[in-house]
């Protein structure tokens, strides 16, 4: 769908060809959890809080390399703007090796550590028993999720954003499957969920890497490691990675007070953030084309052009994040059925999904925006702000504790907070910086 006043034309077709396969990329792992959720879900509101807080260490743990996916989309499409096919495929080989090392390191750490992380929320210890467990069969599939990330970056900043659409479509289709096989036919609770993940996830990462691979190879790009290269991908993508840091240190503040408020209003937070994850990621797909388009016009020293994607991208943001409030509040009432039997979850969810439904459009402008900049390669700034953000989002979140009531209005209280509060401090920030020209730099890179 095309925003109104908007005229079709060659800018608008390749803004829709980047974004629309990176939307179906781009949720397969929220579906993930969207499918463990509905399927844990069954179980009772002990596994599916317990899950609540396995994601949210998951997707802290996988979501800290996220510079694997967005620096790689940067530094490729610069040297493809500029000519360098083989430069740009030589990158993403070493943010494929990066991505293994890491995966490796991140799956040890955070199995042996399942115990302590969880133990950080406070939730009781029939929740947390579920959480662990989670946790230690979810492990293997990290490296399988950073190679993803890796080689999805890779083509990405080469503009096929539709390869990673079709591994995304099969992995979400084969979690299903292996998530009911394993939950309840094998009868393996909640482990059996986290298995199915795994294993789909290695699968994914074996196929994105095998197609980045061939591209190198008939580029003539090198193959094995590359120390220097690889140190420069690590280096390069530091400031991305206290970004991200900051952003996940909210998320997970935000799961933490929600644990504080009781099991019925965790367990509705577990499945409203995965709602509201999906909805990000949606619109995250018009700030993939923002990075890719982007990075490209700068490779390529086109300041114009850079500036004229950014404004068609923000009206696109604002009206897709339109269009998701209104049909997150048509389908709201019937969410809760599908996730949970209980009532007090049922109540909690519906009233929570008010809140992320209505903050949608300012999603939209938050999530370009901050496209534009990671393809402009202004991580600092990002870094720097995001930090700031944590700052005043802290004492924000930690009032709903002590100020708001316990159960649905204290969920909701922390849903104004978090998807009011803090999305409107990142848009300050973001909206302050693309209104400059601080963060116009050309060239390759």
């Amino acid at each position: 769908m095309r925003p109104p006043g908007a005229r079709p034309g060659p800018a608008e077709r390749e803004i829709l060809s980047l974004a629309v396969p990176a939307f179906g990329a781009l949720v397969s792992e929220p579906l993930f959890l969207l499918a463990d959720s509905a399927i844990v879900g069954a179980l009772g509101t002990e596994p599916l809080a317990g899950l609540g807080i396995a994601g949210a260490v998951l997707a802290t743990a996988v979501n800290l390399f996220v510079f694997l996916a967005y620096g790689t989309t940067a530094s490729v499409a610069r040297r493809s703007g500029a000519g360098d096919l083989r430069g740009a495929l030589a990158q993403g080989v070493d943010g494929l090796w990066l991505a293994t090392g890491l995966g490796i390191l991140a799956s040890a750490l955070t199995g042996l550590g399942a115990p302590a992380l969880v133990g950080l929320f406070g939730a009781g210890p029939a929740v947390s028993a579920q959480a662990v467990a989670y946790l230690r069969w979810s492990v293997p599939g990290m490296p399988g999720m950073l190679i993803v990330l890796a080689a999805t970056g890779t083509l990405r900043g080469l503009r096929d954003t539709r390869t990673p659409l079709v591994v995304a479509s099969a992995g979400a289709l084969v979690n299903v499957v292996l998530n009911l096989l394993l939950v309840h036919a094998a009868g393996l609770g909640i482990a059996g969920s986290a298995m199915g993940t795994s294993l789909t996830q290695l699968g994914m990462g074996a196929t994105t890497a095998a197609v980045v691979v061939r591209a190198a190879r008939r580029e003539g790009a090198p193959l094995r490691p590359d120390l220097a290269g690889i140190r420069a991908s690590g280096t390069a993508g530091m400031p991305l990675l206290v970004r991200t840091l900051a952003m996940r240190a909210s998320l997970l503040l935000t799961t933490y007070v929600a644990t504080r408020l009781g099991p019925a209003p965790l367990a509705a937070h577990q499945v409203t953030s995965s709602v509201w994850t999906l909805l990000a990621l949606a619109l995250d797909a018009l700030a993939i084309a923002a990075q890719t388009l982007t990075g490209r016009a700068l490779g390529a020293g086109d300041v114009p052009r850079a500036r004229d994607a950014t404004r068609r991208m923000v009206r696109w943001g604002v009206y897709g994040g339109a269009v998701g409030m209104i049909g997150l509040l048509a389908v709201r009432g019937l969410l809760g059925p599908l996730f949970s039997p209980d009532p007090k979850v049922r109540e909690a969810l519906a009233a929570a999904l008010v809140v992320a439904a209505v903050t949608q459009p300012l999603a939209g402008y938050v999530f370009v925006l901050d496209g534009v900049l990671i393809g402009a390669g202004d991580g600092r700034y990002l870094a720097a702000t995001a930090t700031v953000q944590l700052v005043v989002y802290l004492p924000l979140a930690l009032a709903v504790i002590w100020a708001a009531p316990r159960g649905t209005a204290g969920l909701v209280w922390l849903w104004i907070t978090f998807a009011g509060g803090w999305m409107a401090t990142r848009a300050f920030f973001l909206g302050h910086r693309i209104r400059g020209s601080d963060w116009i730099v050309v060239g390759p890179g």
